[in-house]
């Protein structure tokens, strides 16, 4: 839809909140505020044994110490997103993948923000050495990292014990993928048009 006029109504420290008029043709114009956001991956690391790599991180918002896959903001200029990614499960798992496909995209609140967030399955897995690891600090220092099998986190979604929406789609998309041979993923570099920046 054309967007008639468009304005920032307030700068924030990592996101800014956009007021847009839009004009919606016979329904006429209206007046949309929504958070624009740059974009985020996600890893799913799945190691030989059907484990997936979790992370426990602080998050205030929600006043709680959530499980999550690694993750990050597409916050670097020129990055494409799998080097994104791979730097996410690099920084905050230790690990590198030799295999990379595109697992699943969505964007995660369409009527308050523009976020897209690609999710990547990563395999063939190996540990980063010891003096190449990141240095951790704010909610990250002293991160918990944990592995566990699929159907077993399956399980606590099911159970409402795991809240995370990332990890909530990368599970029940990694076991859907697996029963079907892994013949539905996407190569990684896979188009990517729910991003605002890679539309066509």
């Amino acid at each position: 839809m054309p967007v008639v006029h468009s304005e920032v109504a307030m700068h924030g420290m990592v996101w800014d909140i956009v007021r847009d008029t839009v004009d919606l043709g016979e329904a006429g114009e209206v007046t949309r505020e929504y958070v624009r956001h740059p974009g985020a991956v996600a890893v799913a690391a799945l190691d030989e044994q059907g484990r997936l790599c979790l992370i426990q991180q602080y998050r205030h918002p929600v006043r709680a110490f959530e499980w999550e896959i690694p993750a990050g903001l597409l916050d670097v200029t020129g990055e494409p997103p799998h080097v994104g990614a791979a730097r996410e499960l690099h920084e905050e798992a230790d690990l590198v993948a030799a295999t990379w496909h595109v697992l699943a995209d969505y964007v995660s609140s369409p009527g308050g923000l523009d976020e897209a967030l690609r999710i990547y399955l990563a395999r063939d897995l190996s540990p980063v050495p010891e003096a190449e690891r990141h240095v951790r600090d704010g909610e990250e220092l002293g991160m918990p990292v944990r592995w566990v099998p699929l159907e077993e986190i399956r399980d606590a979604v099911l159970a409402g014990r795991i809240h995370n929406a990332t990890i909530v789609i990368a599970v029940l998309a990694a076991l859907a993928a697996r029963d079907l041979g892994w013949t539905t993923l996407r190569t990684h570099d896979a188009p990517w048009p729910s991003h605002p920046a890679y539309r066509s």
